[in-house]
């Protein structure tokens, strides 16, 4: 009898974690901006990826899930993931931006040649800072520790 109630306690704790313990980014998407911004203006914060980046994938499982950053995302920006090689054509800023082909499956979104392109060369990933103008304001280009990123949202 003892077992099976510590194995349901356990069972509902495994199901009630997510919940309760993992912090969850409030993602929204370009199209959104324009009229969010009119509701309440904030700095946009935009994280440019790629499925294939391993530093996207590590920035994803820990910088963007650490409870403090999630915390002041959610709370005083507007948080953007944006996959560089995303085929949807988006209009932005007065603009339709399109995914471009370079070679048999790959190639880049314009969109994402627009936020992260720096001296002339996209990396990834890329934090891309928006006034609510949609003006760039900061662009940082490489892998961001929880620690850095709160610096720079401060």
């Amino acid at each position: 009898m003892i077992k099976l109630k510590f194995f349901i306690l356990l069972f509902v704790g495994f199901i009630l974690y997510p919940t309760f313990l993992v912090a969850q980014l409030k993602l929204i998407q370009f199209e959104q901006l324009d009229s969010l911004q009119k509701v309440e203006r904030r700095t946009v914060v935009i994280f440019i990826n790629t499925d294939w980046c391993n530093y996207c994938q590590a920035m994803k499982n820990t910088t963007l899930k650490n409870k403090k950053i999630v915390d002041q995302l959610n709370t005083n920006f507007y948080f953007i993931s944006f996959n560089a090689e995303e085929k949807r054509s988006i209009y932005f800023n007065g603009k339709t931006f399109t995914y471009k082909p370079t070679g048999f499956s790959t190639g880049t979104h314009q969109l994402a040649e627009q936020l992260a392109t720096v001296n002339k060369k996209i990396t990834y990933p890329t934090i891309c800072f928006l006034n609510a103008k949609n003006e760039i304001i900061f662009q940082k280009t490489e892998y961001i520790t929880s620690k850095e990123l709160e610096l720079y949202l401060k």
